[in-house]
This record gives structure tokens, C-alpha cells and sequence, in this order.
């Protein structure tokens, strides 16, 4: 276990905090940017996520303005970026952009930013709301952040699994 009062960086995980601590996830497209928040409980134990909000707007300051407030309240450790790949795991038409995106977050917030695979993520959460019975049009609205959500819940799992094999 690490000892949070002597670091507030867990050593067999470099770069994440042992306590809690918030992180936030982002789906890009070209019209709108899904956002999750998630709460990473520490290592070994499951963190928890949400869809948090979808940003309409194509115009760079605007969204920037708008992930500075999000970043504001909520504090997070982290930032997650989907990155789009084809199926067998070549770059997308999006790779490159979401990448750009994902630099401009480091530089701008000075905050760790990871990439983490999005592939089908869309398709996932287009199929968790449709699940819940909403409409096409309800789903439209909804499916940037669910799709946020589903890189954020990826992230979490893979680094559980990571750290569940970590040596100690």
C-alpha cells in the first residue's frame, strides 16, 4: 500500500494518486466534445464514472473556455482523450486531430494527459442508451458523453488490471 502523508503519488503506480481524486474523459468529434467525470478511488479499487456533459460548439475558444470551467470545478488529476483507430488498429481520419487536441490539453492546463483507444466506443454507448429504451433523438443528444464514459470505465479497467500485476 502507499503511504499517502509521506508522498501523494502512489510509488507502484507512478503519476496517480493513492486517495481520491477526480479525472476527467473526453470524446472528440467535429461538432460536439463529450466529457465524463470519473472518481479514481485509488489502486486496487474500482473507481466510479458518469457522462457529465456534451460541449456543442466547433469554435476552438469557446470549447476551451468551456473544459477551463470543468477543469475549474472539478479539479481533476488527469485528462483522458479518445483516440479513434480503425478496426485493426491503424490511425483514423481523427487520430491526428484528437492527438493535437490531447497536446493543447497538456500544454494549456499543465495536467497528465493520456490517450486511451476509443475504438466502438460510440457504437457501446449508442447501445447502453438504446438499452434504456431512449429515442433516436434522445440518444443523439446523450451519445458524446456516454462515449466519454465508456474511454473513462476502459481507462479504469486497464489500470486496475495493471495494477493488480504490478510487482509490489
Amino acid at each position: 500500500s502507499c503511504s499517502a502523508w509521506i508522498s501523494p503519488i502512489c510509488p507502484k503506480w507512478p503519476g496517480m494518486p493513492e486517495a481520491e481524486a477526480s479525472v476527467l474523459a473526453f470524446d472528440i468529434g467535429d461538432k460536439r466534445i463529450g466529457v465524463a467525470i470519473g472518481t479514481w478511488l485509488g489502486v486496487g479499487r474500482p473507481g466510479s464514472a458518469r457522462p457529465l456533459t456534451t460541449i456543442e460548439t466547433e469554435a476552438n475558444d469557446a470549447r476551451f473556455a468551456a473544459i477551463a470551467a470543468l477543469i475549474a470545478e472539478w479539479q481533476p488529476v488527469r485528462l483522458l482523450v479518445g483516440r479513434p483507430l480503425n478496426d485493426d488498429g491503424t490511425p483514423h481520419e481523427m487520430t491526428a486531430r484528437c492527438e493535437r487536441f490531447a497536446n493543447q490539453l497538456r500544454g494549456r492546463y499543465r495536467l497528465p494527459v493520456d490517450d486511451v483507444d476509443e475504438r466502438f466506443s460510440s457504437t457501446e454507448a449508442d447501445a447502453s442508451l438504446r438499452e434504456r429504451g431512449l429515442s433516436w433523438r434522445e440518444r443523439k443528444a446523450q451519445v458524446d458523453a456516454e462515449a466519454a464514459l465508456v474511454i473513462l470505465q476502459s481507462w479504469f479497467d486497464t489500470h486496475d488490471q495493471t495494477a493488480a500485476h504490478a510487482p509490489a
